[in-house]
């Protein structure tokens, strides 16, 4: 479909908007498999304890050890894609995606389940910061927002697939812990089920274009020029290409690490900081806590653990919902509004989820909550959820995707994305350690003071980004 449209809004003069469309959704599979590989765990932690005899603290690292694979790959695939290209890291994360699959479900030991973790953390970790940058880096400014958050809803809807495909598999079977086909327990299932999308990325990922703006840092001009025209048509990818090559041409050399700091003060550049800044307060309001251990939470308040994986499906649902909104509003009122406002609302309904849980008492050790608290505690703890992924959940990965300038984009999201990813392991690996020691109420008071704190730290030091061409961005 190549379109004309009017100045202020619609869509440029032979530009080739299903191709842009299309090719960013075939990036956007690397999201669906990073929500995947980060949910299935939610259903197997039963399975995990009664085939690895694992403590909590071990429970904790299992479900964890992902995290530390995904700092280190989101880590290495920034520099490797700034080397090897966005599409090449993107090749690499679908082959360890599906080797994940397939080694964490057939794992009998601890050790082993542990490094098919790890290794999925690789794939994770380069999906999450080289997706939505490839997608930035293809797609026009005007509603280059939009196209970025289907990567959040891509994620959603893998945690969604996720937690639909344990319930199911557990209730076929009669719990996760029981056999199922070929007579391996259904826990086992639920991670080869990630091996049919992991393949299909792999695919279809052959037969998308490499970014052209790596194209045009690693001089390779003609390939770039063929890249935009299939974008945007003839005249205009020449147009873009000069602005693309204008952008390096005052400061082209090899992207490395050294060009995060400010050349006139020798610091850390303050761009590369605020991407550090939401990169950790995305994690530190404990979501994954709910995406990781949701079932075990719901259970700690007296639901089964059918009923447990169930309200699961209901939150990735209301996920999904809650990005179809960013999808309808972050083009047209901006990043920044969005954060804030969710950090506002996450730090309200965590404040409730507290109240809750702070009402209740431990009878068998099981948390009694009062009538009506462990509905409220359902309700807000939903609401929470749907606040932060109408707000920095999408947003977060928008902003890290284009708020960097061309020449230290690589190496700032390796520096962002390990960020997030180490925060992401602290607060996976301590819930458990938190539940036993603080309970409930003390380790969702920590996130609501995280919360609380976020939306200074938006109003203070984020800038807005909407409808910047990502050669305008500053560092």
């Amino acid at each position: 479909m190549n379109s004309t449209t009017l100045e202020g809004g619609g869509i440029a003069r032979g530009e080739n908007t299903r191709f842009i469309i299309l090719i960013s959704c075939v990036a956007t599979i690397g999201g669906f498999l990073f929500g995947f590989d980060s949910g299935v765990i939610n259903g197997t932690i039963d399975g995990l304890k009664q085939t690895f005899q694992s403590s909590s603290a071990g429970i904790g690292f299992e479900v964890a050890s992902m995290l530390l694979g995904c700092a280190l790959g989101a880590f290495i695939a920034g520099r490797l894609a700034d080397q090897w290209g966005r599409r090449t890291v993107l090749i690499i994360s679908a082959v360890l995606f599906l080797l994940s699959a397939l080694g964490a479900g057939a794992a009998h030991t601890s050790l082993l389940f542990i490094a098919a973790r790890v290794l999925g953390g690789f794939a994770v970790g380069a999906a999450s910061v080289i997706s939505p940058a490839y997608i930035a880096e293809v797609a026009p400014a005007r509603y280059r927002g939009r196209l970025a958050t289907v990567q959040q809803i891509a994620i959603i809807s893998g945690l969604f697939a996720a937690f639909l495909s344990n319930y199911l598999l557990a209730k076929a079977a009669g719990a996760s812990t029981e056999a199922l086909w070929g007579g391996y327990a259904a826990w086992r299932w639920m991670f080869w089920m990630q091996a049919v999308p992991s393949l299909l990325f792999l695919v279809l990922l052959l037969v998308i274009p490499e970014s052209p703006r790596y194209l045009v840092v690693k001089r390779r001009k003609d390939e770039a020029l063929r890249v935009l025209q299939r974008l945007f048509g003839g005249a205009e990818a020449q147009a873009k290409l000069a602005e693309i090559d204008a952008s390096l041409s005052q400061d082209h050399h090899r992207p490395q690490l050294s060009d995060l700091k400010d050349k006139a003060t020798g610091r850390i550049r303050r761009i590369v900081w605020v991407g550090i800044g939401l990169a950790t307060f995305q994690q530190l309001v404990g979501i994954n806590v709910v995406f990781y251990y949701g079932a075990v939470l719901w259970q700690a308040v007296g639901f089964s653990e059918s009923d447990a994986l169930l309200i699961n499906v209901l939150s990735g649902a209301l996920s999904i919902g809650a990005c179809l909104v960013t999808v309808l509003l972050i083009d047209r009122i901006g990043r920044k509004p969005l954060l804030w406002i969710g950090s506002a609302g996450m730090a309200v309904s965590l404040a409730l989820v507290v109240w809750a849980f702070a009402s209740g008492s431990l009878v068998d050790g099981h948390l009694q909550l009062p009538e009506g608290m462990g509905t409220l505690a359902l309700v807000a703890a939903n609401l929470y959820v749907i606040f932060f992924n109408m707000s920095w959940g999408p947003v977060m990965w928008v902003m890290l995707g284009e708020m960097f300038p061309n020449q230290i984009r690589g190496s700032a999201l390796a520096v962002a994305g390990a960020a997030q990813w180490t925060s992401n392991f602290a607060i996976t690996v301590t819930f458990p350690i938190l539940l036993g020691s603080i309970g409930l109420a003390g380790a969702y008071g920590f996130y609501t003071l995280a919360a609380i704190i976020s939306v200074f730290f938006v109003l203070r030091f984020v800038h807005e980004t909407r409808g910047k061409e990502l050669e305008q961005m500053e560092g």
